[in-house]
C-alpha cells in the first residue's frame, strides 16, 4: 500500500465567498490495482489513522510526520520513498554541485537497476535477488558516505545539501527497505501518478464548492482512478453501472466496483 497527503483543495461556504481549505489523501494498491481518495478538512494524523486502522502489510509513504505513528504497529512494515529523498539533492545542486551530483549519480544507478528488472519482466523473487546483489552495495556505500560527510561536519547542517543528507540519514532504514522484497517499489511514483487528475482539476475548476462536494469528488476520483488501473474504460463502466444499479441488489453492490465488474465481464465472455 502506498499513500500520500495531497496538496490543498479549496471549498466555498454557502454564500459562495469564504474559502475553506481541505485535503485529499490518496491510497494506492499497486498489487490489486486499486486507488482510494479520502477527503479531510485537515492534514493531521487522524486522517490516515482511521483509514489504515485495520490495514496489515507494507506501507510506503513520504517523510510526512503524520505517518510516523505506523512505526509502532507490529502488523505494518513502514518504508519511505527514494524519489522524495532525491528531490532534496536536486534542490541542493546550485549550492553544492559536487556532493549533490555524487548522491544523484548513485541514486540514478539504483533506478537503472529497477528499469532493467522491469524491462526483463522479472518475478518478485528474481527482482529481490538482483536488488540484494546490486542495489544493496550501492545503498550501503551511499549511506556511509552521507553519514561521514554529515557527522564529520564537512557540510553545514542548515545548508541545502546538509538538510538533504539529514533527511535521508534519519530515514535510511525505511528508504532501503524496498530491497528486502521484490514486490515493493523504490518510490511512491505509482501513487503520484494517481494524483494527476487532482492537479488538472485545480487548474480547470479551482474550487470543489463545499466540503460535501469535495467528498463526492473523492469518490469519483477513486472509482475512475481504479478503472484506469484495472484497464477498464471509465465511460463503458459508468454507462453500464448507471443502467443497472437501480435494479442491483444492495447486498451485492460491491460487484459493481471496477475490479469486480471487470471480473464479471471476463466471466461473461468466457461463458459465451
Amino acid at each position: 500500500m502506498q499513500t500520500k497527503q495531497v496538496s490543498k483543495c479549496w471549498t466555498l461556504d454557502k454564500s459562495g465567498r469564504k474559502i475553506h481549505t481541505g485535503f485529499f489523501w490518496v491510497y494506492n494498491n499497486s498489487i490489486l490495482k486499486l486507488v482510494f481518495f479520502d477527503y479531510h478538512r485537515g492534514r493531521n494524523k487522524e486522517a490516515p489513522q482511521g483509514i489504515l486502522a485495520e490495514f496489515k502489510g507494507h506501507l510506503q509513504t513520504d517523510g510526512y510526520d503524520s505517518y510516523d505513528q505506523f512505526d509502532k504497529r507490529e502488523d505494518i512494515i513502514h518504508l519511505h520513498c527514494m524519489a522524495h529523498a532525491r528531490r532534496y539533492f536536486i534542490d541542493a545542486q546550485s549550492t553544492d554541485p559536487a556532493r549533490s551530483a555524487y548522491a544523484l549519480e548513485e541514486i540514478q544507478k539504483l533506478y537503472a537497476i529497477e528499469r532493467t528488472c522491469k524491462e526483463k519482466d522479472l518475478s518478485h523473487d528474481e527482482r529481490m535477488i538482483i536488488r540484494q546483489e546490486q542495489s544493496v552495495p550501492i545503498l550501503d556505500a551511499l549511506g556511509k558516505w552521507m553519514t561521514r560527510e554529515y557527522t564529520e561536519r564537512k557540510v553545514l547542517p542548515k545548508s541545502p545539501v546538509g538538510m538533504a543528507m539529514a533527511y535521508s540519514i534519519k530515514r535510511w532504514d525505511k528508504l532501503t527497505r524496498y530491497t528486502s522484497n521484490g514486490m515493493l517499489s523504490i518510490d511512491n511514483n505509482p501513487v503520484e501518478n494517481s494524483l494527476r487528475p487532482v492537479a488538472l482539476g485545480r487548474k480547470n475548476y479551482m474550487f470543489a464548492g463545499s466540503h460535501e462536494a469535495a467528498q463526492r469528488t473523492a469518490i469519483i476520483y477513486s472509482l475512475v482512478g481504479s478503472c484506469k488501473m484495472q484497464g477498464v474504460n471509465p465511460y463503458l463502466w459508468l454507462k453500464d453501472v448507471l443502467t443497472r444499479i437501480s435494479m442491483h441488489a444492495i447486498n451485492k453492490i460491491k460487484e459493481l466496483l471496477p475490479h469486480h465488474w471487470k471480473q464479471l465481464q471476463v466471466q461473461t465472455l468466457e461463458e459465451k
